[in-house]
């Protein structure tokens, strides 16, 4: 049986037990599973999944039958994950693919390369991450939150579209393509700076940086959700908790030691984004923001909610950023 709505948002206010494994153990016993086979015949692909939830994403999705394009930034980091999900479930199909989405220029290697191999793609979960300990700049000259959590995921989305508009024909229109940002609840604590995308100004932190791209992800995910309606795809963003991963560990160790016992599982933190690859009702919306499998608000506080010129400006930065 479901949380009760008011105990449910109460204890996603109050962060820790929403956020920790407490939260997903209460909400999770009044789910029902997804049954094997939900996504038999469909392809998915998973940026960032050579280990912690991206690696947790593709062996739920490949638990409900779905075939995965595993996109890594490393290719044999991408292979011993691919390894270990095999072993787990032998005979899925998975495939490793190497793309450093930081780097504008493979993004669109790759994606021609995709194009060249895939008939068409059913969803796209856009989960690579770095929180880096210094401003470091691309190739192209971009801070490299921006790059990976913003600019190279607009970038990929686009140049997969003919992908997904396969993958989402009009004569099947109850079960269309799905792409899915995967945030963090550390969003709320920022906004999106679009006056300074980049971090030039002020004392640069990794921490901030990683929080405002989270931010730009869930507003680029409700003007990606616009600008693909026509084309029967939905976009959706979600964050995953607190989940225990090699990412946390590394780069937030004293949050880790500190928060150890209330972390979720790699499982429980991707949960959410395997269901909005797999459920209906993800599939009958577009442009929500998802937590335990429940739509969550973008802003607790009105002050902080992105006005139209801030959200233009944000589209506007993509295109220009990623214009060939």
């Amino acid at each position: 049986m479901p949380l009760p709505r008011l105990f449910d948002a109460a204890l996603d206010r109050l962060v820790l037990p929403g956020y920790s494994r407490l939260g997903y153990l209460a909400r999770s016993a009044g789910w029902t599973s997804l049954p094997d086979g939900t996504l038999t015949g469909r392809t998915v692909a998973v940026t960032g999944a050579s280990a912690g939830l991206g690696e947790a994403t593709v062996a739920g999705l490949v638990r409900l039958g779905a075939d995965v394009e595993m996109v890594v930034r490393d290719r044999g980091r991408g292979e011993a994950a691919r390894d270990r999900v095999l072993a787990a479930h032998p005979g899925a199909r998975v495939t490793v693919a190497r793309c450093d989405l930081s780097d504008l220029a493979d993004v669109r290697r790759y994606a021609a390369d995709a194009r060249d191999r895939l008939i068409a793609l059913h969803g796209l979960v856009h989960n690579a991450g770095v929180l880096p300990a210094e401003r470091t700049e691309t190739a192209a000259g971009h801070e490299l939150c921006l790059a990976t959590h913003v600019l190279g995921p607009f970038l990929l989305t686009r140049e997969l579209l003919p992908l997904l508009r396969a993958g989402s024909p009009p004569e099947r229109p109850g079960n269309p393509s799905r792409v899915v940002f995967v945030s963090s609840g550390g969003m709320y604590t920022a906004s999106m700076h679009v006056d300074d995308p980049e971090f030039l100004a002020g004392r640069f932190s990794g921490g901030a940086a990683y929080a405002r791209t989270k931010r730009m992800q869930v507003v680029l995910a409700e003007l990606l959700a616009d600008d693909l309606a026509a084309s029967g795809v939905v976009v959706h963003s979600m964050h995953p908790g607190w989940a225990d991963t090699p990412g946390v560990a590394g780069s937030m160790p004293a949050f880790h030691r500190i928060t150890g016992p209330f972390l979720r599982t790699v499982q429980q933190g991707a949960d959410t984004a395997v269901w909005l690859q797999a459920a209906r009702e993800p599939g009958r919306c577009s442009g929500v923001f998802w937590h335990d499998r429940t739509p969550r608000p973008t802003h607790y506080l009105p002050r902080g909610v992105e006005s139209p010129a801030e959200r233009a400006g944000l589209w506007a930065l993509c295109v220009d950023a990623t214009a060939a």
